[in-house]
């Protein structure tokens, strides 16, 4: 089993967040989505949102990646371009995983010939460089997410949305892409020459996800966002949330989930 992150990743709490939410409603049509959320998340965090389906966190997730627009409040993020955002089933384009990764970066003005080395050292990064030439849609769904990955390192991403990762992956491809959000989330620079090591940054990238695995959140989570109906009921350190009182909606969610 994964060791937990060590805690002096966490991001300072008197860091300007990246990412400010205040008063935030989400409408579609009647239903309410997202009601009255305010969250600020600082560099270097690394958020778990859990709640039931339907409690909001992809909702929320959208928002924070500008998807979705607030119906009603403020939101602000300070690194738009510099985001990337997974989501449970990524799309892959129907050409070879390289090209999936690679027509990204050209996306951002690199030259087709470096954009493929880049993308290749990317999968060479995510243990996919044997594969690099086949169909992404063939891939399996743990190899689309190391895929995705690929793509995000390759991107320089700063912060990094997470929409259910590994919900539908066998524990073989959890495992490995569990590793792969540990290795991203300590790290800000990919490197793109095959074979070294991730160059580390002062500041670690941010990672925020959404989880129903509670012991993926206490791997990987520095905190934790409790959603219930749109409304943000809980918003605790990792080891307060399993170790000290909560509201009952969410005592009852972690106890209904960890048994």
């Amino acid at each position: 089993m994964m060791a937990d992150l060590p805690m002096d990743a966490m991001a300072s709490p008197v860091a300007a967040p990246l990412m400010d939410l205040q008063g935030v409603d989400v409408r579609f049509g009647r239903v309410h989505a997202l009601t009255g959320v305010t969250l600020r998340i600082a560099p270097g965090e690394r958020v778990a949102l859990v709640g039931a389906n339907g409690s909001g966190k992809s909702t929320l997730l959208r928002v924070l990646h500008g998807l979705v627009p607030a119906s009603a409040g403020h939101c602000h993020t300070a690194l738009a371009r510099q985001q990337a955002m997974l989501f449970q089933r990524p799309h892959m384009l129907r050409t070879s995983a390289q090209n999936n990764v690679a027509l990204a970066l050209w996306l951002r003005g690199s030259r087709w010939a470096d954009a493929r080395a880049q993308a290749l050292a990317a999968l060479h990064r995510v243990g996919l460089q044997s594969i690099a030439l086949q169909n992404a849609r063939t891939l399996s769904g743990g190899q689309q997410q190391r895929v995705a990955l690929a793509r995000a390192w390759a991107l320089r991403a700063e912060v990094l949305l997470l929409d259910e990762p590994t919900s539908s992956l066998d524990p073989h491809a959890k495992r490995e892409v569990e590793a792969l959000m540990a290795e991203f989330a300590l790290s800000h620079d990919l490197g793109h020459e095959p074979g070294h090591a991730m160059r580390a940054s002062a500041q670690p990238v941010t990672m925020v996800f959404s989880s129903h695995n509670l012991g993926q959140v206490k791997r990987l989570a520095s905190r934790v966002v409790y959603l219930e109906h749109g409304r943000l009921v809980a918003d605790l350190p990792v080891h307060d949330f399993f170790n000290g009182p909560l509201p009952e909606a969410a005592r009852l969610f972690v106890k209904g989930e960890s048994v």
